[in-house]
């Protein structure tokens, strides 16, 4: 971010010194170790020497660590605020034990998203127990724009046009290496009170495994289980009923055929 950038941000209510040093936090990636004073200043484009002097703040808020060779690494004061935000959703209590039947259930793995901004974040997930499994780190940042969670997000988050319409209509979306070749997966919505959309509950894996016929036959799991956990947040499930007796119907039809 160049350095008249957050000026600019601090002419529209907010605090350049603030907005750099949160700056010099993004600039970390999920597959950094540390960085040096000058992959700091490239990522951002904040000169050195005002990365040196917002760094000792962060340091003695412990968001920031230096390390010996002057590289930089997050600090442990990150983990706790990571921690924190996971406590105030209040849902692992009553989202996982529903996780793992789903899992249980459908043998492969299982990941709850919520929207933050323009994208998504894990913040549950239980593993398959296949050795090649659809894996993701609480945490992690992925697009709204691409794979069945991020589409069930964007759509009951308002997001216009006929695709977005019928996962509204149809309470799901399947993808099918939309957003990674090669792994597949499907989402229903979870609301809270007053119905307010509280993430997207996704069964993930292989495209070997997931294919449309493994849809048809697990995804009244997956409804069932958006329900339960809807109605356990203080939601509306009734919503999704429409929906789940028509995949009970086509799952029954195709059981037939």
């Amino acid at each position: 971010m160049p350095e008249h950038a957050t000026e600019a941000g601090a002419e529209s209510g907010g605090v350049a010194a603030v907005d750099r040093a949160l700056s010099i936090l993004g600039a970390f990636r999920l597959d950094d170790g540390a960085l040096t004073l000058a992959e700091l200043a490239a990522r951002t484009g904040i000169y050195k020497s005002t990365i040196l002097r917002l760094s000792q703040s962060l340091i003695r808020a412990r968001l920031l660590l230096r390390l010996d060779d002057g590289q930089y690494r997050i600090g442990p004061e990150a983990l706790r605020l990571g921690t924190l935000y996971q406590r105030t959703h209040h849902m692992a209590d009553v989202v996982l034990p529903v996780m793992r039947d789903l899992m249980e259930e459908t043998g492969e793995s299982v990941v709850l998203h919520v929207r933050e901004g323009g994208a998504r974040v894990v913040l549950h997930r239980v593993e398959s127990r296949h050795a090649i499994r659809y894996h993701v780190s609480e945490g992690d940042t992925l697009p709204l724009s691409a794979g069945s969670g991020g589409r069930v997000l964007a759509a009951f988050s308002g997001s216009s046009g006929e695709p977005f319409e019928q996962i509204r209509e149809r309470f799901h979306h399947a993808s099918f290496g939309e957003r990674v070749p090669d792994t597949s997966g499907m989402a229903a919505p979870i609301f809270g009170p007053r119905q307010a959309l509280a993430g997207a509950l996704t069964i993930a894996g292989p495209s070997v495994r997931i294919d449309a016929a493994f849809v048809t036959r697990h995804l009244p799991a997956l409804l069932e289980a958006a329900a339960l956990i809807t109605n356990k947040l203080g939601g509306n499930a009734a919503a999704f009923m429409a929906a789940l007796e028509a995949a009970r119907a086509q799952a029954a039809a195709s059981g037939r055929a």
